[in-house]
This record gives structure tokens, sequence and C-alpha cells, in this order.
């Protein structure tokens, strides 16, 4: 056992993105039988500093968006070029504003972790366990997050998407007995002295969360490249492979011998 309680002010964020869904029937269906959690660390004064001010010149300069109707950025809308994203329709625009995207994921400090779950090969090694899928890998994900609070004498705390209201309390209950209990390989007196906050902070991204924006861009991308890489199944698009690429290359957690199976990715069961 291992426990530093952190003394350092440096204070870092998880923010945390799912793709998918965490029921477990129709897992049959390829469409819905993987669940991943993607959690991206910063320093939140790098947020403040940094990654705000990039990401609202970014929306200004290319959808006009306004300190009082900030536009918020999501994945799903701007790949289908939708309002208020139809600039990108344009095909020179929407060569500028990948690169310039690029370009901040690439400079941002940060740090990302993805859990990819096979809820059918769940169903079928657990046949009298039914954790649900999502609690599982965010358990996954904390594990990873308070060991390397720890480990650098740093505190955090974590903010995920709110999910609505009923999903939204199971999820912070489910935050809470961690807090409480710790898990099979992290003591709770680890969460306890790591976390700056006993409760999960859950927020919906139209509250311009720069954070749970940069999380929504990593999830899917980052799940389907580790699909690819797992499971054989056909990873994300050119542009999602330009992202693959920048967490391959520096963003993804690794071990001390720069592992990243086990740290940055992981896959369950």
């Amino acid at each position: 056992m291992y426990i530093n309680v952190a003394m350092d002010l440096t204070k870092y964020r998880l923010y945390i993105d799912e793709v998918g869904n965490h029921d477990l029937t129709n897992v049959e269906d390829e469409r819905h039988r993987y669940l991943s959690l993607t959690g991206v660390v910063f320093e939140i004064s790098h947020i403040k500093k940094y990654l705000f001010p990039e990401l609202e010149n970014l929306k200004s300069d290319f959808f006009n968006s306004h300190p009082d109707d900030p536009v918020i950025l999501h994945r799903k809308e701007l790949v289908n070029k939708k309002y208020p994203f139809q600039s990108l329709r344009d095909e020179k625009i929407c060569q500028e504003f990948d690169s310039k995207l690029l370009e901040i994921l690439n400079i941002s400090e940060y740090w990302v972790t993805t859990v990819v779950i096979d809820k059918k090969e769940h169903n079928e090694k657990y046949a009298s366990w039914r954790y649900d899928p999502y609690h599982y890998c965010l358990a996954i994900i904390l594990e990873r997050y308070v060991q390397w609070l720890n480990t650098k004498g740093f505190s955090g705390d974590v903010i995920a998407e709110s999910r609505g209201g009923r999903e939204d309390r199971r999820l912070k209950k489910s935050f809470s007995n961690l807090i409480t209990s710790g898990t099979e390989y992290v003591e709770s007196t680890l969460f306890q002295n790591c976390f700056t906050s006993k409760e999960l902070k859950v927020k919906p991204k139209k509250n311009n969360i720069a954070g749970l924006q940069i999380a929504d861009m990593i999830a899917h991308p980052s799940c389907r490249h580790i699909l690819e890489l797992y499971k054989g199944i056909p990873g994300p698009g050119r542009f999602g492979k330009l992202i693959a690429e920048i967490l391959e290359e520096s963003k993804y957690l690794r071990s001390k011998s720069k592992k990243i199976l086990g740290y940055g990715h992981k896959i369950l069961p």
C-alpha cells in the first residue's frame, strides 16, 4: 500500500465522455455491443490560460460564437455539418477548421484514458454478475486517475457529462461509493486524500465547459481506434485517425516503461 497526502497546490480535473450505452440487452447487435468511456485530464490553470480562450476564438472565427450565446462543440453535429456548423460545408473552411482544431488538440497539455467494454463478452463471462458497464468503466478510469494524482502529489476532481436526472443520481451514488469504499485495487483513503471533492460534478455540455467539449471531440475516435487495434473492427474516419495519431504520440496515459495498454487503453472484460 502506498498513500501520499496530496500537498501540491496544482489542481487537475478529469472530464468524462461516453460512446455507446450501458444497456446489457441487444448486445448481439454490433451497433450496441460496445460501451466506451474516455477520461481527459487537464490542469485547471491550463484550461483558464490556454484551452478556453483558444476554443472560444476558434468558435468565434468559424461559427460567429458570441459570449452571450456561445456555440458548443458537438462532434456528431460537426461531422454532419449541421447548424450551427453549416459553414463547414465549404471545403476550404472545413479544412481550415480541422487544421486549427488538430493544432489545439496537439498543443494542449492533457492525458487520456479510454476504457472499452465488450458487453457481449461481459455477459458471457460473468453470467451471474451484472455490474453496470458504465460504472465498471468509470471505476477503471478513476483508479488510473487517482493513482496518477498520488504519484505526482497532486489533487483533483471529476466532471462527467450529464445523462439526465435518474442516471445522474445513480452516477453520483456510484462515485460516492468509490470514495467511501474504494475498489479491489485502490483503497478508499487514496481517493479521499487525492480528490478535492467527495461529490462528482455532473454538468451538461451547454454550460460551455471546455474540457467536456474536448472529451467529446476525442471520445469517439479514441474508442474506434482501440477497437481497431484490439478487435479488428474498422477504425475512425480520416479526421478521427488524425486525432488518434495525436493521442498515440503524446496524450495517452503511459506506464513508467511507456506502455499504453492497461493505462491509456483498457479493454474489458
